[in-house]
């Protein structure tokens, strides 16, 4: 029969959904399953934007222009002048999410084989798209010891070579909720223009920054051929299947490749951009309370962490994760024996393993991504429930140990590894 793709064998599975197919035969078999694996916010969808949808009175759904609808594009660039200064709507491009905006970045600077350097531990899908772009991911590393701080500008340094096209960031950070700070940023912008190098910066969770100010890479001068920024309202407006994002830069030569790019698609989801519309109409209220449930949320995780015998973990200062270390060996088997093995009071948790955000699957063995976007009493019961997963686990085999912690039969399952990602 034919054969499958080289690429396609090689693309590594999400960490974020690779344990899905167990997640699922969980639920299936009774267990309640507290999502902390993936940043799914539970916080309701503007419903000014809801509404607006469910009024939409058209009757066809034609394609749009493929750099986005103006009357959005014109809303994204008003936002971002509290970030940037003066935008032009013609330098935001509206992407199918971030993930699309990510890949367009990626076609648009660099040529196949192509080097781009990359803070570790980083956003797992960023492997697949360099993956889907032939070009080489370089991680330069940072460490749970220091809260994943950005390591100093010579350690770039040391990394570029002739074939060096690009610095990407996470900026705040997913997995690790850092903030980088504006005089990191502007030692890295000395960087770019020194080598000639464009710095591509994830910018999604900005509004989300609790004890210092954010920076974007936008609001520097005289750096506009070398910036690109990434943008989505899936998690500042809890609007992840709408599909919306953004590519924001003012290099004019960039901006004519990334519409080849954008006529190639043809346009982006229509109703996820007339929500999109809506939801910026009301962002002020909408952002300062969500950001003050995230705040509220960050407390409560780092709090009850902190209690857990072995585990270390720091308090992020942004975003919506914390990348925490636990007394385990290997976070991937933990992971899978919760949903496969595991039950408190008929429920278990769902972690991502820290593995898959960095480039060799070695580092990050035993850590895992949390997501702080369940509600207070959600939030608290999987900690506790984590708390007695993590005893369970390290005690398993010893004599007497289910008679002490068992407080039911645990779910045994057998399944097949699935490619659901």
């Amino acid at each position: 029969m034919p054969v499958h793709s080289r690429r396609g064998e090689t693309l590594s599975h999400s960490p974020i959904r690779v344990l899905m197919p167990y997640a699922r035969a969980a639920k299936a078999a009774g267990t309640h399953v507290y999502h902390l694996n993936i940043g799914q916010p539970d916080i309701p969808t503007p419903p000014e934007a809801l509404d607006a949808i469910r009024k939409n009175a058209e009757t066809i759904i034609p394609y749009g222009p493929s750099e986005g609808l103006p009357t959005l594009r014109e809303k994204v660039a008003q936002y971002y002048e509290k970030f940037a200064g003066s935008i032009s709507p013609n330098d935001v491009f509206v992407t199918t999410g971030a993930s699309e905006a990510i890949l367009f970045a990626l076609f648009s600077c660099c040529d196949e084989f192509d080097e781009v350097i990359i803070p570790e531990p980083f956003y797992a899908n960023y492997l697949g798209f360099g993956h889907t772009s032939s070009i080489r991911i370089v991680p330069i590393p940072s460490s749970i010891e220091t809260e994943f701080q950005l390591p100093g500008v010579e350690k770039f340094e040391e990394l570029i070579t002739p074939t060096t096209k690009a610095i990407f960031l996470c900026n705040p950070g997913n997995p690790t909720g850092c903030l980088y700070s504006k005089e990191e940023l502007a030692q890295l912008m000395k960087l770019v223009i020194k080598y000639d190098l464009f710095l591509i910066v994830d910018e999604v969770y900005r509004e989300f920054c609790y004890d210092e100010k954010f920076t974007s890479v936008l609001s520097f001068p005289d750096t506009h051929e070398h910036v690109i920024v990434i943008d989505s309202i899936s998690k500042v407006f809890s609007s992840c299947g709408a599909r919306v994002g953004f590519l924001v830069t003012r290099n004019k030569a960039i901006q004519k490749v990334v519409e080849k790019y954008a006529q190639l698609r043809l346009c982006p989801p229509y109703y996820g951009q007339k929500l999109a519309e809506v939801c910026y109409d009301y962002a002020e209220d909408y952002i300062r309370d969500a950001k003050a449930e995230y705040t509220k949320r960050r407390t409560i995780l780092y709090e009850s962490l902190k209690q857990i015998e072995g585990v270390k973990c720091y308090l992020p200062k942004a975003a919506f994760y914390n990348m925490t270390q636990l007394p385990v060996t290997d976070a991937n088997d933990f992971c899978k024996w919760l949903l496969t093995d595991f039950t408190h009071h008929g429920s278990t948790v769902m972690l991502a393993p820290g593995s898959g955000f960095y480039l060799h699957k070695a580092y990050g063995l035993n850590q895992v991504r949390i997501a702080y976007i369940l509600n207070e009493h959600d939030l608290r019961e999987s900690v506790e429930c984590l708390k007695i997963a993590l005893d369970r686990y390290n005690n398993r085999g010893k004599e007497g140990i289910l008679n002490h912690y068992v407080t039911e039969a645990p779910v045994k399952r057998v399944l097949a590894p699935s490619n659901d990602m």
